[in-house]
């Protein structure tokens, strides 16, 4: 009898296993309207915004426990996700954010192939013995979060060092303090936001803090303030000193933060508030803190924070200067509006980063986003002159010691080079490799070649793109293809090395990363020209990519995939809407795809600045054209989509992915599957350890290659809608 039991049971086993995975009912419409400066909008899935709501909650879930179901079930995606697994363990080490103080203490993040997040090392110098000092995953163990270092600051001499952690992806940090040995002092800081800085003598730390720990809360990130707190003290005795509130005369905007930073080198305290506008206002005072301000820069004068050296100030400015200019202010009037321009804008390229020493000043300048040149000006010079580098870069980094040294070390990378750091001696013109990261090869990636493009986009402007395969390929249209791009803040993406987002290509793809306006890749003028009104531009210049790629033979329309994240979810979610037809499949990663609905969550306010606000009838428009979610049409025959969401996420609300994912299941006529993933113990994908980073990418590639027809990746049919 149990014989037969049991091989009932296997039977019935093998039966289900083979029945077809059945998708969550869609979450029907519910109409709601809205009036925007005499416009109507309906919004039928407003209901989703209360994601406290038994029934969307449930949904949510189950179409997270559906989509899991379903890629899990592509052929292929196992073996995708144990070649990056191995080609991450390649590398002994891997180290980032280091910050060495001025007296030459060595403060990293390292992670090791078995390491899940990167762990605090200390040394003394580059050939001193390293130590771990603090491994977050020990933090709290015995809870059910999991915590990541996001930030850190040595002190000023670097006996010690303030470690920002926060749970969970949700940014709300708490700050420890380690000595070098590894010793954590008794306190706690809750709610810390970002910026860390050092009082004078060690004896004190500077930080921002969010109004609340809830990521729904309106005024978590509203009249932010700078606290000061002593070494030792009770936390609760923390008190503000730089903030609206404390300094109503400076007029800070509830949606500026403002930083306050003690200077070691002149001994004067500089007030710093910012937004997501790249222009800074810049304050000074002397002695005690709180005290009285002085403006040393306003938002006219367009400057990023200043270098501060012992022979004047240096700013990076876009006033006047779309490409950028570098301006030098004397120390005893540090404005940069008394200053001399030292670096004049460039006619072709932007400066895209500087940094200065006793010696004087470095910068360098990217060609159509994709080439950078190092330049340098010494403090007695009027002239520049070109550094030759050790291999061709596409991105260049400088940084120093803490205060300032003759010391300069040079990150350069590429899209097919990895990165290597190298000490920079200006008197011997010499560079000498100190990548504190261990070397390794990917002989997989040896055949790839680069091509950098321009392509002509929908109103005549050319756009730099990158193509990156393997040059073995044949463009006769049969070749998957992805593009990826982001399009805002002008921020500029790449040219980076990743092996893991490079697995793509060991499997016939071809990578494509078009230079959209709304980023930085040719100054000011790019940002400004894919932002608010203009931001239509950002997804035509995707369109665009994809019509030459098709149009050349790179590709198909039935094998061509485009993925982004966070602001990148409306250079996708857009690309898509508009020209359905050119895509086989599609992955917004935790996207804004409800801009017209931001501003009623906690980080919609402070993003006014890039997208715009409905409360401005034109910036409303510009919303309304950037909406994926109010794009969707009903019966539009649409790609595949991976949409996923964080739970925690404190900078896109998981309700905006979540609508956009109901609205499209129910309008799509395609039977191409549109799945819904939200990582309910993740966030914004700041913070995540290795394996669930690495799921992520395994996720989307898989699921275009699916979607592409190749052969690797072909479940059984009855995965399809």
């Amino acid at each position: 009898m149990k014989n037969i039991l049991a091989i009932l049971v296997l039977l019935l086993a093998i039966n289900l296993s083979a029945q077809e995975v059945v998708s969550p009912e869609h979450l029907e419409p519910v109409k709601v309207v809205d009036t925007y400066h005499g416009v109507e909008v309906e919004d039928d899935y407003r209901y989703i915004e209360n994601m406290q709501d038994p029934k969307v909650l449930n949904w949510m879930k189950e179409s997270a426990s559906y989509a899991e179901s379903v890629l899990d079930k592509i052929p292929g995606k196992e073996d995708l996700m144990k070649k990056m697994l191995e080609m991450d363990s390649r590398q002994s080490s891997i180290v980032s954010n280091l910050f060495i103080s001025k007296n030459d203490d060595y403060y990293y993040l390292k992670r090791l192939p078995e390491d899940e997040t990167g762990k605090l090392y200390y040394r003394k110098g580059f050939e001193g013995a390293e130590s771990l000092i603090f491994d977050p995953e020990n933090y709290k163990k015995d809870g059910e979060v999991n915590y990541t270092i996001h930030g850190m600051q040595p002190s000023i001499s670097g006996e010690m060092v303030a470690v920002r952690l926060a749970p969970n992806g949700s940014e709300t940090g708490e700050i420890v303090f380690i000595d070098k040995d590894g010793t954590q002092h008794s306190e706690t800081l809750e709610l810390a936001a970002f910026n860390i800085s050092w009082d004078k003598n060690d004896q004190a730390i500077f930080y921002p803090r969010f109004n609340s720990a809830d990521i729904s809360d309106m005024t978590r990130q509203m009249n932010t303030q700078t606290y000061k707190h002593i070494l030792g003290d009770d936390p609760k005795n923390d008190i503000p000193v730089f903030s609206n509130t404390t300094n109503p005369e400076l007029k800070i905007s509830p949606m500026e933060l403002p930083i306050l930073i003690y200077e070691d080198l002149t001994d004067q305290y500089y007030g710093a508030v910012v937004s997501v506008d790249k222009a800074a206002k810049i304050y000074m005072a002397e002695n005690e803190i709180p005290g009285k301000w002085k403006q040393v820069a306003s938002k006219e004068d367009m400057i990023e924070i200043p270098n501060i050296t012992k022979h004047g100030v240096y700013y990076l400015t876009f006033k006047d200067a779309s490409n950028y200019k570098i301006v030098k202010s004397s120390l005893e009037d540090p404005s940069p509006g008394s200053g001399e321009v030292v670096v004049e804008e460039p006619k072709n390229g932007t400066i895209t980063g500087i940094f200065a020493n006793n010696l004087g000043l470095f910068y360098s300048i990217k060609e159509n986003g994709v080439r950078s040149r190092l330049y340098y000006l010494s403090k007695d010079s009027e002239e520049s002159s070109e550094i030759e580098l050790p291999f061709v870069a596409g991105n260049i980094g400088l940084s120093g010691t803490a205060g300032s040294s003759d010391d300069v070390w040079v990150n350069l990378i590429g899209w097919t080079q990895p990165l290597k750091r190298y000490h920079y001696n200006v008197k011997e013109d010499k560079f000498t490799l100190q990548t504190l990261s261990s070397a390794v090869e990917y002989p997989e990636l040896k055949d790839l070649m680069v091509e950098e493009i321009m392509v002509k986009s929908h109103d005549g402007i050319e756009v730099p793109v990158s193509i990156i395969y393997n040059k073995d390929l044949k463009m006769d249209g049969s070749n998957p293809a992805m593009i990826y791009g982001y399009g805002s803040y002008g921020i500029s993406t790449g040219p980076f090395f990743s092996p893991i987002t490079l697995a793509y290509t060991t499997y016939g793809g071809i990578l494509v990363v078009p230079h959209v306006r709304g980023g930085g890749e040719l100054g000011d003028a790019w940002h400004r020209a894919g932002q608010k009104q203009n931001k239509p531009n950002t997804w035509k210049d995707a369109i665009a990519t994809a019509e030459y790629l098709i149009d050349h033979g790179y590709t198909s329309s039935d094998k061509l995939s485009i993925l982004g994240g966070s602001a990148g979810g409306i250079f996708v979610g857009r690309s898509i809407t508009e020209r359905p037809d050119l895509f086989a499949a599609a992955a917004p990663e935790v996207g804004v795809m409800n801009p017209v609905r931001a501003e009623e969550t906690p980080n919609g306010p402070v993003n006014a600045p890039e997208f715009g606000t409905v409360k401005d009838e034109g910036e409303f428009k510009g919303l309304m054209a950037m909406d994926s979610y109010h794009a969707l049409k009903e019966g539009g025959k649409y790609p595949a989509m991976l949409i996923t969401a964080g739970m925690n996420d404190p900078r896109v609300i998981a309700w905006q992915p979540a609508k956009f994912a109901a609205k499209a299941q129910n309008y799509s006529s395609s039977d191409a599957p549109i799945l819904f993933l939200t990582d309910f113990e993740s966030g914004h994908g700041i913070g995540d350890n290795k394996t669930k980073a690495f799921e992520s990418f395994a996720n989307a590639f898989s699921f275009f290659y699916w979607q592409s027809g190749h052969p690797l990746f072909q479940p059984n049919e009855k995965l399809k809608k």
